[in-house]
């Protein structure tokens, strides 16, 4: 633990917050440092055990991400994180932040679902609907959908649960023309990044893209893009329908507190060493198997 970085202590910067895993801070008028910390949050509850490199495998899968998807605009400016604070801090920066635009970010998370997993699972089995989205009968469990579908939900501050919304209601916050741009650059970012992992053994069941406003109203990607934190990645030669599968993401963590009978309300209980480390190795396998 002793590596860890549970959290900043930048004073060479204005602090702007802290949220479940990124620091943010204030390089000048127009751009902000986001450093990714090796916090983790489940269920939007931040629990007190550090898991060790985290951020910096974080950063590095972003940053393959926005490179992968560079004809998409994106909130990356290119200039160097250590070369924004003080030279005593740059250990807290190295290899785990990025200084990025200052967007005026839209009010949803752009969540698309390739499978039947989470939330839309017990969704399914309560409505036979995915998200107001009707299904067909009879789909089990971790079943890839028919194709893949566009469920928004707003986005929840430090300690609270996001909620799905319909997409009726996000062209309601966004308007039309800006709410199918969403929708469509979402579908386009999920269908290329699945293509790409599926050749690395991995199947994207879901994940959920941020984006914001830059000055010229122009949609740009931001925060982070297809992390183990923001999507379920399942190995592909031990996926089986009809049961939960094996995974490089979170869900090794949530399995473990269901079976820990927590409920998910703070505080979060510490995090045993077999499962840091569990983790830890299931996001590094990610990274490599996405990246090579």
């Amino acid at each position: 633990m002793n590596d860890a970085l549970f959290e900043t202590t930048l004073t060479s910067l204005p602090l702007v917050t802290k949220g479940k895993v990124r620091d943010i801070y204030a390089v000048g008028e127009s751009h902000l440092l986001m450093v990714t910390t090796d916090r983790l949050s489940a269920f939007d509850v931040i629990f007190p055990t550090p898991i060790p490199g985290k951020g910096k495998l974080l950063q590095a899968l972003s940053n393959f991400w926005f490179d992968f998807f560079r004809d998409i605009p994106n909130h990356l400016t290119g200039v160097d994180p250590e070369s924004v604070v003080k030279p005593s801090e740059r250990h807290q920066v190295r290899d785990r932040a990025m200084v990025v635009q200052r967007l005026t970010p839209l009010p949803i998370e752009a969540v698309v679902r390739g499978y039947l997993e989470g939330s839309g699972w017990k969704d399914y089995q309560h409505s036979g609907h995915l998200c107001g989205i009707p299904l067909p009968q009879g789909l089990q469990r971790a079943d890839a959908l028919p194709e893949a579908i566009f469920t928004p939900a707003t986005k929840a501050a430090v300690g609270d649960h996001d909620e799905n919304i319909s997409f009726e209601n996000m062209r309601d916050m966004l308007g039309d023309a800006r709410a199918n741009e969403v929708r469509d650059i979402s579908l386009r970012l999920y269908r290329e990044a699945s293509a790409h992992a599926a050749n690395r053994g991995i199947l994207i069941a879901d994940t959920k893209f941020e984006f914001g406003l830059d000055a010229n109203q122009q949609l740009t990607l931001m925060d982070e893009v297809l992390t183990p934190d923001s999507s379920r990645f399942w190995p592909k030669d031990t996926y089986t329908p009809g049961q939960s599968p094996l995974s490089f993401d979170k869900q090794f963590v949530r399995n473990w507190l269901e079976n820990a009978h927590w409920n998910k309300c703070p505080p979060a209980p510490s995090l045993p060493n077999d499962i840091v480390e569990g983790t830890l190795a299931r996001y590094r396998e990610a990274l490599q198997r996405l990246t090579s």
